[in-house]
């Protein structure tokens, strides 16, 4: 493996890093103003707080394969 390769790889875990960094920072963050819009409205189901984590997973999922693409085509 030539150094140009190498640093080319290294490269691409990091940026796989980056992304599974955003997507747990996403899925947080949606359970966090969940929390709060359930506190602030008082609910007893916890609603805000289900939708705000399945909406922030389907958007961090939606973001990752999206990353995913363009780091594929980068590389290939």
């Amino acid at each position: 493996m030539t150094k140009s390769n190498k640093k080319k790889q290294l490269n691409r875990y990091i940026q796989l890093t980056g992304v599974a960094f955003q997507m747990g920072i996403t899925i947080y963050l949606g359970a966090y103003f969940g929390k709060k819009l359930d506190a602030h409205f008082q609910t007893s189901t916890k609603i805000f707080t289900i939708i705000g984590t399945l909406l922030a997973m389907v958007i961090s999922i939606w973001s990752v394969l999206a990353q995913l693409k363009k780091i594929n085509d980068k590389y290939e």
